[in-house]
């Protein structure tokens, strides 16, 4: 399979979906909102989100936007044999900002995906234009680029992230606190804990999610916002990933005394020690 780039609107209605394929999106112009798994981010003009494949993502956009969607098989060309090292920027979500050198290559990345859509028969054009943006990007947000010194102060990270659960968190907001750059923030997070900022957010709304489902009667609905999912059918989609179990089914044999298969009383993955 091979590279696929686009250009079009998003809708001005939240849609959602998951797909076999990495993508990236970038506002071209007018503003858009995605959410990939409980990480939420807002994107201006040349403004970007990375998607890594079968992850569940929601999007809108405003009335007038338009974005440039890279839709990437793990597959393609533009990720394997010479260049499968740019695969690692589908490791996890993450958002961006296109500096102005890669602001003038969007122009002539337009410019060309119109020449191929006119031309036709060559299949391997958009995967060309994909790997010099990829490789471009990967020396701006990849580990290869970044001086790792010192430890993280992790503590102050961990209640910012337990008070802040039911918001739209980004990976910016955690790298602030450490006064870094969102990429030296997650390279070196990664390191010291093992798991992404991404990830390690997403464990701390589970296992909230989880811990309220069993010790309270609120609604699933108001646990999914609580933790920071959009919504209720969210929340389960990635619960069920996650523990193996629906919200619904781990509730019922949560509050049914007879049951005894374990599930209820499930030990939640040791948190991490900060």
């Amino acid at each position: 399979m091979h590279s696929t780039i686009r250009k079009l609107p998003l809708d001005t209605n939240t849609r959602h979906h998951a797909h076999d394929f990495h993508q990236i999106v970038i506002t071209l112009c007018g503003t858009a909102r995605f959410e990939i798994e409980g990480l939420g981010g807002h994107l201006d003009a040349y403004a970007g989100c990375i998607v890594p494949a079968n992850h569940e993502h929601y999007y809108s956009g405003n009335s007038d936007n338009h974005q440039l969607i890279m839709d990437l098989p793990p597959e393609a060309p533009a990720l394997c044999g010479d260049h499968h090292e740019l695969a690692a920027l589908f490791d996890a979500p993450r958002f961006f900002s296109l500096d102005n050198a890669l602001q003038h290559y969007m122009a002539f990345l337009q410019s060309e995906v119109g020449v191929s859509a006119l031309a036709g028969g060559d299949t391997l054009r958009h995967d060309r234009l994909a790997v010099a943006f990829l490789g471009a990007l990967m020396s701006r947000l990849g580990p290869g680029t970044l001086q790792l010194s010192g430890r993280l102060q992790l503590a102050p990270i961990q209640r910012y992230i337990d008070s802040h659960l039911a918001e739209p968190l980004c990976v910016a907001d955690l790298a602030s606190l450490a006064c870094l750059s969102e990429a030296h923030f997650s390279t070196r997070f990664r390191r010291q804990t093992g798991l992404s900022p991404w990830q390690y957010v997403r464990r701390r709304r589970l296992d909230t999610a989880h811990r309220m489902i069993r010790q309270s009667a609120l609604p699933l609905t108001d646990i999914a916002l609580q933790t920071g999912f959009s919504s209720q059918s969210t929340l389960s989609h990635a619960f069920r990933r996650f523990f193996g179990v629906s919200p619904r089914t781990l509730r019922y044999r949560a509050h049914t005394p007879a049951s005894h298969d374990g599930i209820a009383g499930k030990t939640l993955q040791t948190p991490l020690k900060f």
